[in-house]
């Protein structure tokens, strides 16, 4: 029996879905994270307690841990765990992407100076060292405005902000730097200032094999996406891109991968359509950002495998060289990610069931429980659950999840947010 070591932060919302993945499979878990989990004592060596706020530490103790059971594959389901997963499989002699290329994942600094170097369609951007509102002002009239102000190693769009003037850049900077401190970041971290590029995003789902692209689909996200803040709500498949602009998409995307390095694994990418194909034309598409991980939150679970089979037991499959299911998308499929209207303590989230009872949605999940102190973006980094549709029909699945927007009622009450809201 194949047997990975996956890690599992215990924030993360993903654990159930590959644990489950892998006894589809069967393959045999050794999990690991950064704290004992209530059945870790019953577990044995089938867990491992590892520091994931020291990568090296964390590999060398999963590496010590693979001489009592050895082990096929060692996955990260979430960006904590990417580092030390990579430098474990190095020291294990198993397929891996190399560590320095997910160093560049997690640092969007990294990311933009190695599509630079490779010639990889992006948005113009400075990085200000250290993030000063003056240096972003600056920063900002020489991009060209408007601008999009964001740290350089937080994800899930907290602390993205547009700026239309230097002015609200410098503003923008101030604001990121409380951010970065309630983090735990220094308050001076580098910010990234890049041009605001119009038109439709889009996320590719993609899995790597020997530094080979597949393509799961492409995801639009069907709302303008145009600030202040990012969030996103909608994302739904397959994408409506013509053919010419999905295929400069895929292009893109495997070309910011291989400038960044990456050969093994997940691939979730966001990118820009700044322009409409036309039947002769292919747009010029700007990429985002990479990282070496799937879809972030509950998302993946909208997603639906020809032959059944989900992303968790593609990326598991592919990792211990077990047969995977192939990597396409069965059927039209969405998700909405329920938003945080503003900061204060999560009262209730009503009518739940009667947006259950909805034709075509498959599934609803809160995922933070009532009475929890909540926050809106772009302080917050979490969001309040997820509803999941799928439909024969495109038009149908986003029908069922904008009427479930609709339908959805959050109650938040007054309440001290747990970091500073500016």
């Amino acid at each position: 029996m194949p047997t990975a070591l996956i890690i599992l932060p215990t924030g993360t919302y993903r654990a159930e879905e590959y644990l489950a993945a892998a006894a589809r499979l069967g393959v045999m878990v050794v999990t690991a994270s950064e704290r004992a989990q209530a059945l870790a004592e019953k577990m044995g060596d089938r867990f491992v307690e590892v520091p994931l706020d020291d990568p090296q530490q964390a590999a060398e103790i999963i590496f010590a841990h693979a001489r009592r059971i050895p082990l096929d594959a060692v996955i990260a389901v979430d960006d904590e765990g990417l580092l030390a997963a990579s430098l474990a499989s190095e020291m294990l002699g198993l397929p891996h992407s190399p560590p320095a290329a997910v160093r560049r994942t997690r640092d969007k600094a990294a990311m933009r100076v190695s599509f630079a170097t490779a010639g990889v369609p992006q948005p113009a951007f400075e990085i200000v060292t250290p993030g000063s509102p003056a240096g972003v002002a600056a920063a900002a009239s020489r991009v060209g405005l408007p601008v999009v102000v964001k740290p350089c190693t937080l994800s899930g769009s907290r602390g993205v902000i547009r700026a239309d003037s230097a002015q609200d850049a410098a503003a923008c900077a101030e604001r990121i730097s409380r951010i970065l401190v309630a983090a735990g970041e220094p308050a001076g971290s580098p910010q990234l200032v890049e041009r605001f590029v119009p038109g439709l995003e889009v996320a590719v789902e993609a899995i790597l094999s020997g530094g080979l692209l597949d393509v799961v689909t492409i995801f639009d996200k069907p709302d303008p996406l145009d600030g202040p803040y990012f969030e996103e709500t909608f994302y739904l498949a397959p994408t409506r891109l013509d053919d010419n602009a999905g295929r400069a998409v895929e292009e893109a995307t495997a070309a910011a991968v291989g400038a960044i390095g990456l050969t093994e694994g997940p691939v979730h990418a966001e990118l820009r359509v700044p322009i409409a194909a036309g039947p002769e034309s292919q747009p010029q598409v700007a990429v985002l950002e990479v990282a070496g991980r799937t879809i972030g939150g509950r998302c993946s679970k909208a997603l639906m495998l020809e032959g059944g089979g989900t992303l968790e037991d593609l990326v598991i499959a592919r990792a211990v060289g077990v047969q995977s299911p192939p990597a396409r998308l069965a059927g039209p499929a969405g998700v909405l990610m329920i938003p945080i209207p503003r900061s204060g303590i999560l009262t209730k989230v009503h009518h739940l069931e009667k947006v259950r009872g909805l034709d075509h949605i498959t599934g609803v999940e809160i995922t933070i429980p009532n009475g929890r102190r909540v926050q809106a973006l772009p302080e917050g980094d979490r969001y309040l659950g997820f509803v999941f549709a799928a439909a024969p029909d495109r038009d149908d699945v986003e029908r069922a999840l904008r009427t479930a927007l609709a339908v959805l009622e959050v109650e938040i009450a007054d309440g001290r947010p747990d970091t500073v809201v500016g």
